[in-house]
């Protein structure tokens, strides 16, 4: 329940949750001022991408990042996932596969120049390096990715933190990049991928979690529900499947990025 003086991003952060995510689940409730004792749903139930379980895995359209870390023998395996900014439109963060090259604590930054010219068209100059300290965008901690430019870093604006806001970069809260950079080796494997329909079992439920495509993907509703059906068919293939289509219809209404439950085996 939110507190007296309680934002929907306040809620948000305290449980470690995107803004664009806590706003998905909680349509009703007023984002700046949600009052005192109003219930809030925390999405803090997440099915794993579609991709290898090792390393970094980035989802784009779900402003998530799952990191899967070194199984040494014997140990039960993990996945650790923290919410994160994106690309906007004009700055799309790129689909694919590349891996940490570097890290660095209290980095540095230099603009780009592509940067520096839309900050001075602005009429907000940026100088050509901007040191460390509170006000460098880069946060207290960075990791250099092998795709030139991009980077997964901090930020001295967490507030904008799950949200397309980025220049490309993947921007994570303070506290989150804190404990994650000192766990993530540097050759550590990373996948972006672009997933805004997820399908998972839990024990014999199929659940479904959908999020809004990006912007720029945005697709007709029966394109959407062919990629679903594509996707079910899959499933079906190879696992026996009792399908709840009025649960289905109103996860793809909603498009709030739960699991929901649409079936079972």
């Amino acid at each position: 329940r939110a507190r007296q003086d309680d934002t929907l991003l306040d809620v948000a952060r305290r449980f470690d949750i995107g803004q664009d995510e806590i706003v998905l689940a909680n349509p009703d409730v007023d984002r700046w001022l949600p009052r005192a004792g109003t219930q809030v749903v925390i999405p803090s139930r997440y099915i794993l991408p579609r991709a290898e379980r090792s390393g970094i895995v980035i989802n784009v359209p779900e402003l998530r990042l799952y990191y899967f870390p070194p199984v040494a023998a014997g140990q039960q395996a993990l996945v650790y996932t923290y919410p994160v900014s994106i690309g906007r439109m004009d700055w799309v963060t790129p689909i694919g596969v590349t891996k940490v090259l570097s890290k660095s604590e209290n980095p540095s930054w230099r603009p780009p120049k592509s940067i520096r010219e839309e900050a001075e068209a602005r009429g907000e100059p940026l100088p050509e390096v901007i040191p460390a300290g509170p006000d460098n965008p880069l946060g207290n901690y960075a990791l250099r990715l092998a795709l030139p430019g991009y980077l997964i870093h901090g930020t001295n604006k967490p507030f904008g933190v799950g949200m397309r806001v980025t220049h490309g970069c993947v921007r994570m809260y303070p506290e989150d990049i804190e404990k994650f950079f000192p766990e993530v080796p540097v050759g550590t494997p990373v996948k972006i991928v672009d997933q805004p329909i997820k399908l998972g079992w839990l024990f014999d439920i199929l659940f479904i979690e959908v999020h809004p495509p990006l912007e720029e993907k945005q697709q007709a509703p029966d394109v959407l529900v062919m990629a679903v059906m594509d996707q079910i068919y899959e499933v079906w293939a190879q696992q026996s499947l009792v399908l709840d289509v009025p649960a289905l219809k109103e996860a793809l209404e909603k498009q709030n990025g739960m699991p929901v439950a649409i079936g079972h085996s």
